[in-house]
């Protein structure tokens, strides 16, 4: 069995999810306008910095841990569900490998 600090939990409930919402938001509808404006090296940069966002990594993490429906089903690690600690370690790792993503070009018609 795997246990879990009380602090680690606490903080991982009491970060400021409402924010975080906002703050993604606000950069996915810049990018929405950067593509309806036909500024794809403008949406480009947009989308790499919604990558490198922390609300969209504590958002993402907190959506497949938490929320998701699946959320109890076995990963490909055999891992039903996350711990509070473990659920930080992962937006570090996130955080980390975020530098080595590359974008996928917007197709064109």
């Amino acid at each position: 069995m795997i246990r879990h600090s009380h602090e680690a939990s606490e903080s991982w409930k009491n970060l400021n999810w409402k924010e975080f919402r906002k703050d993604l938001f606000r950069l996915q509808c810049r990018v929405f306008k950067a593509i309806r404006e036909g500024n794809k090296r403008k949406a480009l940069s947009l989308q790499k910095l919604i990558l490198k966002s922390k609300a969209a990594r504590f958002l993402a993490i907190r959506q497949i841990s938490q929320l998701n429906a699946g959320k109890k089903t076995a990963g490909i690690d055999g891992k039903k569900s996350l711990t509070s600690e473990e659920r930080f370690e992962l937006e570090k790792l996130l955080k980390a490998s975020s530098n080595n993503w590359y974008h996928q070009k917007l197709r064109s018609n």
